[in-house]
C-alpha cells in the first residue's frame, strides 16, 4: 500500500521554491471530524480503500509542516524536513488502528518525528554523531538544552544525565561531538598553498599502510615460515615431538618431568633435547 500512497502527497509540490504555496495549500485542506476520521480509517483497514487513505493523509499534512518547523535549527531545508515527515505520516496511516480510540494525529506524531530524526542524523554531518538509541536521545535533547544553557557546567551535565538516564561521561562525549565540525581531508582550493599546507592530509599519515613495508613484512613471514617448516621436518621424531608439545601446542603443555616419564629418561635429558632443537631452529631461520 505504501507505494500507492506516495503520489497522494506529491500532488502538492514540496519544493524549495514553492514551499510557501505548498503550506498555503495544505492549510486550506479541511480537517476531519472524529467520526469521519474513524469511518475513513475503518474503510482503509477493512477494505484497503486508497481513497480513504488519501483523505486521511491530505487532512494531516498541515501537522507535518508544524512538526517540521520545530527542526529548522539543524540547518537543513524545511522542504526536505516536510518531505521526510510526510513519509512518516504515510507509515502512520498504514498502521493506524481506529479501534484504539485515539485520533490519528496523536498516533502519527511518533512516526513523523522518527522519519525527520533519521533524516537529520543522516545529513547533519558527514560523519554520524549518533548511532545508538541512547546517543540519538542525547543528540536531540542536548541540542535543545544548549539553546538555553550554552556550554554545560559540571552540575548541568549531571542534571541532564540524571534527567535522560545516561552517564555524565555520555553527556560530555555528545557535547564534544556537537561542538565539532566536519573538516575536509584535502584542501578545497588546490591553488591555495596555505590551505594545502594546513589541510589534514598534509600532516595526518598512517605508517602502517606503507605498501613497501607491508610487502617486506609479508615476504619475511613467508620465508621465515618456510624455513621453520623445513627445520622442523629435519629434526628427529623425538626432538620434534618435544618441541611441538612444549612450545607450539596451545593447550595441555607437558612439563619436563611429564616427558621424561613418557620417554624413560631424566628431565635434564629432555631439557637438553629441547635446547638442541631450539638451537637448530634458530640457525635455520637465521640462514
Amino acid at each position: 500500500m505504501s507505494n500507492a500512497l506516495v503520489p497522494m502527497t506529491t500532488q502538492l509540490p514540496v519544493a524549495a521554491g514553492d514551499l510557501d504555496g505548498y503550506i498555503r495549500a495544505v492549510n486550506g485542506i479541511p480537517m476531519l471530524e472524529a467520526d469521519e476520521e474513524q469511518h475513513l480509517a475503518r474503510r482503509l483497514k477493512e477494505h484497503n480503500d486508497l481513497e480513504a487513505a488519501r483523505r486521511l493523509i491530505l487532512s494531516h499534512l498541515r501537522f507535518v509542516v508544524h512538526i517540521a518547523r520545530g527542526y529548522r535549527g539543524y540547518g537543513l531545508p524545511l522542504s526536505d524536513l516536510v518531505q521526510e515527515g510526510n513519509v512518516g505520516l504515510m507509515k502512520a496511516v498504514k498502521r493506524f488502528d481506529p479501534e484504539h480510540g485515539v485520533r490519528l494525529v496523536s498516533f502519527a506524531v511518533h512516526w513523523i518525528r522518527a522519519e525527520i530524526h533519521e533524516y537529520i542524523l543522516r545529513n547533519w554531518r558527514i560523519v554520524k554523531v549518533a548511532t545508538t538509541k541512547a546517543q540519538r536521545k542525547l543528540f536531540f535533547n542536548l541540542r535543545s538544552s544548549k539553546k538555553r544553557l550554552g556550554w554545560f557546567s559540571r552540575e548541568e551535565v549531571e542534571t541532564v544525565a540524571r534527567d535522560l538516564g545516561v552517564t555524565p561521561e555520555s553527556v560530555l562525549e555528545m557535547e564534544s561531538r556537537l561542538a565539532g565540525s566536519d573538516v575536509s581531508l584535502e584542501p578545497v582550493n588546490h591553488d591555495d598553498e596555505h590551505e594545502s599546507a594546513t589541510a589534514p592530509i598534509a600532516y595526518l599519515s598512517d605508517g602502517s599502510a606503507d605498501p613497501l613495508a607491508q610487502l617486506e613484512a609479508e615476504d619475511w613471514e613467508q620465508k621465515t615460515g618456510a624455513r621453520l617448516g623445513k627445520a622442523l621436518a629435519a629434526l628427529d621424531p623425538r626432538s620434534r615431538d618435544i618441541l611441538q608439545r612444549r612450545w607450539l601446542d596451545d593447550d595441555n603443555k607437558p612439563t619436563l618431568h611429564d616427558l621424561a616419564a613418557e620417554y624413560g629418561v631424566s628431565a635434564e635429558r629432555i631439557r637438553q633435547i629441547e635446547a638442541g632443537a631450539i638451537k637448530k631452529l634458530k640457525a635455520a631461520i637465521a640462514a
